[in-house]
């Protein structure tokens, strides 16, 4: 819950604000909060106990899902990227640390060496119009080309610029086939001409946590330093037995999260008229000895693809902090912010220890690696 302060400032300092403010796009209330956490933010790199430990950079972080996973597979973030200010209010709460905003800006120079970079970057569609004209004059096409205008371009220079010893991405199921799959291959082409060694996978979070959730992890590894035929699997281990959707639930659960009665019927009487049309839209009521659909990013709208049933009630949505367990995310993790961003943000973020699971296996390859490259 947010607190009220109010500071005194002297002309010159207001001005210096106001001007940041308006350079920033915010408001200054948004721009005093961003200069406080930046101004205490942690700074602090490497291990309690002087061990070395492999670091890594969280980019288009939203709210830290992947920046726990690989702080649980026992490495260190050294950067963190997202514009997000909401993202970023939750991020600093977790984490201490206010990420640096608008990737689009940043000076990838200025980023510090890692080993592994980390984003979870957006969908979206590349144009090929340029590409396609160069091809026909007889000009090679590199991934400033392709990936020009998108964000995926940024994460390419940055791969450019810093040269990390390996690389996980992860997003939805449907990059594959998205732009009739024009997406994907722009993007393992670019990955390649950076000279990675690439691996990918479809996994489902189903296997973590009571949720049927696929996602796709691209892993590469630096060719200049390992090699073209890295030895990488994505061996993951699934919990056993796997947890169900009782397990996530909150008790004494407030009313507030109850549908109505004017939606429940609007919901019930639009899956009627989806059925109609042969569609399978609806809403999901779940089974609580099973799992759940897919959590999206509008889930705050209706919260109609999860939907709890209760006896002698209506069904109600999930809480917050239940959608936080869906995604895997501890019970420590703090929600700063409203139901609304809350929903979005783990909506939009990854099953914590699936992508935990991936770590491992990054960082035990990694580690493998370097054996053998001492042992030369």
């Amino acid at each position: 819950m947010a607190k009220q302060v109010h500071l005194r400032l002297n002309d010159t300092l207001y001005k210096e604000i106001v001007g940041e403010s308006k350079k920033q796009g915010k408001n200054v209330q948004d721009t005093v909060s961003d200069l406080i956490m930046s101004g205490i933010s942690k700074k602090t790199v490497g291990s309690a106990d002087g061990t070395k430990q492999l670091t890594f950079i969280d980019l288009f972080a939203g709210i830290g899902g992947l920046r726990l996973a690989y702080e649980m597979a026992g490495c260190q973030c050294v950067y963190s990227n997202e514009w997000n200010k909401y993202s970023q209010r939750t991020y600093f709460a977790n984490f201490g640390v206010l990420p640096e905003g608008d990737i689009t800006k940043v000076d990838a120079s200025s980023i510090p060496d890692h080993d592994i970079l980390v984003g979870g970057f957006p969908c979206q569609p590349f144009s090929i119009a340029g590409v396609s004209k160069k091809n026909s004059l007889g000009r090679a096409t590199g991934f400033e080309d392709k990936t020009q205008g998108t964000l995926f371009f940024d994460v390419c220079r940055v791969i450019k610029a810093k040269r990390p010893k390996a690389f996980m991405l992860e997003n939805v199921k449907n990059l594959i086939s998205h732009d009739r799959g024009n997406t994907f291959k722009i993007i393992t082409e670019s990955l390649d001409e950076l000279d990675y060694d690439v691996h990918w996978k479809i996994l489902d979070g189903q296997d973590f946590v009571p949720q049927h959730r696929e996602r796709i992890v691209i892993v590469g590894f630096d060719r200049k330093r390992y090699g073209d035929k890295v030895d990488f699997g994505f061996d993951i281990r699934p919990l056993n037995p796997k947890p169900k959707l009782k397990d996530i639930l909150e008790e004494n659960v407030p009313a507030k999260y109850t549908l109505t009665d004017h939606l429940w019927k609007y919901l019930q009487n639009y899956a009627v008229v989806q059925r109609n049309k042969g569609n399978g839209f609806g809403f999901g009521l779940v089974d609580l000895n099973g799992i759940a659909r897919t959590l999206s990013a509008r889930y705050y709208k209706d919260g109609s693809e999860i939907l709890i049933p209760q006896e002698g009630k209506n069904p109600r949505r999930l809480t917050p902090r239940e959608c936080a367990r869906l995604q895997g995310f501890p019970n420590s993790f703090l929600i700063p912010v409203s139901d609304t961003q809350a929903y979005k943000q783990f909506g939009n973020s990854v099953v914590v220890p699936l992508m935990a699971e991936v770590a491992k296996l990054v960082c035990e390859t990694l580690r493998s690696l370097s054996e053998k490259e001492s042992g030369k």
